[in-house]
């Protein structure tokens, strides 16, 4: 069996380079992989694209790499908990400029599903006549006009597990779960920064939430 068990957080990012897209699982930093996100902090890699539910805090979560002028583009579905969001979509200064695309919660969530499912788009009446319809397809069903969204994938996908075992079967306490599960889908690569490991089998299989065969890499050391 592959041995997804690294020795660091470090060695766990170290596939992730300059311009990846990064899906990161978290709801106002709750389910954030924080080991993980320190350790990109600390490789430096630059001009990311980050797909997540918020901006995080400025010490916290996708925040530290907001404020570190790491992230170029950023696809999310509130900013409100870090100024330092409005403040990079704002500048002047080219180098500290961030690009940031707001999508309703439950649109972005589909889209990652769609992703992860590989399916084409769906069709949802959110968004419909605001800014959210600029520049996407507009369908008509039975009267009803729709927007074509399409579906979300990633190169990574960094996510945090309560317990998982060393094939990488997981398991998210509470609201911790959140996108990750899906987020495990929609990308090449997943990462899982862990609570807990335990042995393969230890598991009840009816308690995981995300099975083993979408985690590429684990590591220990995660709160």
């Amino acid at each position: 069996m592959l041995n997804k068990i690294k020795n660091s957080a470090d060695e766990a990012v170290a596939p992730i380079n300059d311009g990846a897209v990064i899906m990161v699982g978290g709801f106002m930093a709750c389910g954030t992989p924080e080991i993980l996100i320190d350790a990109l902090v600390k490789k430096g890699v630059k001009n990311l694209t980050i797909i997540c539910n918020d901006g995080g805090f400025p010490d916290k979560g996708v925040g530290k790499l907001i404020v570190n002028g790491q992230v170029k583009k950023l696809i999310a579905t509130h900013v409100g908990l870090n100024p330092e969001v409005g403040r990079r979509m704002s500048t002047d200064v080219e180098a500290e400029k961030l690009e940031c695309l707001l999508v309703p919660q439950g649109t972005l969530a589909e889209q990652i599903r769609a992703g992860g499912a590989g399916i084409g788009g769906f069709l949802t009446p959110t968004g419909v006549g605001t800014l959210v319809a600029e520049g996407k397809q507009v369908i008509n069903v039975d009267g009803r006009d729709y927007l074509l969204e399409k579906p979300i994938r990633a190169d990574f996908a960094l996510i945090r597990a309560s317990k998982i075992d060393k094939f990488g079967n997981t398991v998210f306490y509470g609201v911790t779960r959140n996108f990750s599960p899906l987020m495990a889908t929609a990308a090449d690569h997943v990462i899982a920064g862990a609570c807990e490991i335990v042995e393969i089998g230890s598991i009840d299989p009816n308690m995981v939430h995300t099975s083993g065969i979408f985690i590429d890499a684990i590591v220990g050391g995660e709160k």
